[in-house]
């Protein structure tokens, strides 16, 4: 099928911070892979040899853009309501809002907080050059924080009062954050236990993480997927999160620990016991692309035989954007 992939702010291929452009990215590789034609429909691309690239004219309309030959459109961004096309969108955040008849949510928890029963997990290219085999020998000390820190609901505070406890050498290292940050009023973390790397990719990101001990993630919401796991999981980190949204289905008890209580997590750090192995082979069989465009390609499916993929449309069931517990005792 000819599919149309819409992510029509994104910047592609991604060189350093952006989960949902790097998503979508893998999929149409892994859609092209598969047999299919790809298309993309975004802000800037290049360097794409498998796909069609169509850059977004905010001066027409979206849908003017739309190629002849697209059987399918798949967004990652709003649905004009003037599309006439066969589509599906993935919700990729938490609203409290009604959505389309054919969202498509980031996992079971996801879905479910919306009434739904429709998603697909995410999954990423594990042969891009970005995820060069990493050495799972390497000597592990520090630990890490990966995600938009200055975002309240990632719960950075809550990493920084983990990494305050750690003994005496053993530094948290924050990729995706700055020492001091106007974003929510103004912090500085003087702490020299913290080791900031701004919005970093690529070998930097890659060498951090597959010399961490673990990745600390007390995310205080309900997290649709978190990419951040799966790229650390991958890099032989084991998870140190709360339980909140999709984290259960993501962080077995083999590849991670769980709690919303700091002193629950020291005792869970100090007491872990996880192999670096397991932690990435679990992780690249699981969460793959060629898994997601699969799941993808079913939804298409139904849609194209001129079904929904859900009976109803999906309403948020509770307050999706509500801060959850962190017990920082």
């Amino acid at each position: 099928m000819n599919v149309l992939l819409v992510a029509e702010n994104a910047i592609l291929p991604v060189i350093s911070y952006g989960g949902m452009p790097r998503m979508v990215w893998c999929l149409g590789k892994a859609l092209a892979r598969k047999g299919h034609q790809v298309t993309f429909l975004c802000a800037k691309a290049a360097n794409v040899d498998f796909a069609r690239v169509v850059i977004r004219d905010k001066s027409v309309s979206l849908v003017s853009q739309i190629p002849a030959d697209i059987d399918i459109v798949h967004f990652h961004s709003p649905v004009p309501s003037d599309l006439s096309l066969p589509y599906v969108e993935t919700i990729h955040g938490n609203y409290n809002k009604s959505l389309s008849r054919n969202s498509i949510f980031l996992s079971a928890n996801h879905a479910e907080r919306f009434g739904s029963s429709s998603f697909v997990y995410n999954g990423l290219d594990w042969d891009d050059e970005e995820y060069a085999a990493p050495d799972l020998t390497k000597r592990r000390r520090n630990y890490h924080f990966l995600g938009k820190a200055a975002w309240k609901v990632k719960n950075v505070a809550g990493a920084v009062d983990i990494a305050k406890r750690f003994p005496k050498g053993v530094k948290l290292d924050v990729l995706g954050g700055n020492r001091i940050n106007f974003h929510m009023g103004f912090r500085m973390t003087m702490s020299p236990k913290i080791v900031f790397h701004g919005m970093c990719g690529g070998v930097r990101k890659r060498d951090v993480m597959q010399c961490s001990k673990g990745l600390l993630n007390p995310v205080i919401w309900h997290e649709p997927f978190g990419l951040n796991v799966i790229e650390s999981l991958y890099f032989g980190a084991p998870v140190f999160c709360t339980p909140y949204g999709a984290m259960p289905e993501i962080v077995v008890p083999e590849v991670g620990f769980m709690s919303s209580s700091t002193d629950e997590m020291i005792y869970g750090i100090e007491n872990a016991s996880f192999s670096s192995i397991v932690c990435h082979d679990y992780v690249r069989t699981t969460f793959n692309a060629d898994k997601m465009a699969d799941g993808y390609i079913e939804k298409y499916e139904i849609v194209l035989n001129g079904g929904h993929l859900n009976a109803s449309i999906p309403k948020s069931q509770c307050d999706n954007k509500k801060l959850l517990p962190w017990n920082k005792e």
